[in-house]
């Protein structure tokens, strides 16, 4: 708290305050990026900036837009978000401003005008899910919703820390995410017992994914925070999970056999169970599968 400053707005107070406390928070945020700080700004939400925008534009009596909202709304919210970015200040030194501002569209309605100009301006954007959010699933970020363009200028960084393996695993678990995304269409139809066990295995990797990856518990004094390697490691094994069990399906098992094998709750707890500091255990978790499906294979030689 010592290093956070608060601007508090609410929706009681008058429209044109609401309206300039977003032009106040990046001011202060300009103020200490110029004398050299790492400044973050969190605002929350624009979509009621825009709303005390629009009140005011309605005041003026300007000529209305999309949804009431006044015309020049998109480049207002350019103006906003182009205040980000890093600087050389005049005194030699480097600061920067990083925005993280948050839009809340009447009925999760991505198509209105704030958001959709929004994703206009930015890169990255993190959809939140209802469903997830009510199915207790933490943080509750739609995977397929979601997206960053900034891929390409922190895949080097990720690459250093993977071995050179991070590009491929992350494509390989996009790739099955978009494959459920499509089965899931055909299982609320007809259910999942219709579809082969090739693509049942797909489903199952993705349950595991977002049980063993995606969701976590902030108050686990183990699931906390994850470190990249041991983030790695354990998309490395998940991946193996579907590989492994695809090669088996193929030689004959199915996909009862597979999940009933005790290395996946092994695999499902890795998050609880391997701390950040003894991520060598994951490596001998990932023995016991590949030894696991090795057994199955056996039984169809």
């Amino acid at each position: 708290m010592e290093r956070t400053i608060l601007i508090a707005n609410t929706s009681n107070m008058p429209v044109a305050a609401r309206e300039a406390s977003i032009y106040t928070g990046i001011t202060i945020a300009e103020y200490y990026r110029d004398q050299g700080y790492h400044v973050a700004i969190m605002a929350d939400s624009t979509s009621r900036w825009a709303e005390a925008l629009r009140e005011l534009s309605g005041r003026m009596e300007e000529m209305p837009a999309d949804e009431g909202y006044p015309a020049y709304l998109p480049t207002r919210l350019a103006e906003f978000y182009e205040r980000a970015g890093v600087v050389s200040t005049y005194s030699g030194t480097e600061g920067s401003i990083s925005i993280v501002g948050s839009v809340s569209p009447p009925g999760g309605d991505f198509s209105e005008p704030v958001t959709q100009h929004t994703k206009r301006f930015v890169r990255c954007f993190w959809a939140l899910d209802r469903q997830l959010a009510n199915a207790r699933h933490y943080p509750a970020i739609s995977w397929l919703d979601s997206y960053s363009e900034y891929v390409d200028e922190i895949s080097g960084w990720w690459q250093d820390k993977s071995g050179g393996r991070w590009i491929e695993l992350r494509r390989g678990i996009m790739d099955l995410l978009q494959q459920e995304g499509k089965l899931q269409q055909v299982v609320k139809l007809v259910g999942p017992d219709v579809l082969p066990d090739t693509k049942r295995i797909v489903l199952e990797t993705c349950v595991m994914f977002r049980n063993a990856f995606l969701q976590q518990n902030s108050f686990d004094k183990i699931d906390m925070y994850c470190t990249p390697e041991k983030q790695i490691k354990m998309l490395q094994i998940i991946l193996d999970f579907y590989e492994l069990g695809l090669e088996n399906i193929k030689r004959g098992a199915n996909i009862h056999q597979i999940k009933k094998l005790k290395v996946v709750s092994m695999i499902n707890r890795i998050k609880f169970t391997v701390s950040n500091d003894d991520i060598d255990k994951i490596d001998e978790i990932r023995d016991e599968l590949a030894r696991s499906m090795k057994e199955i294979e056996e039984m169809f030689e």
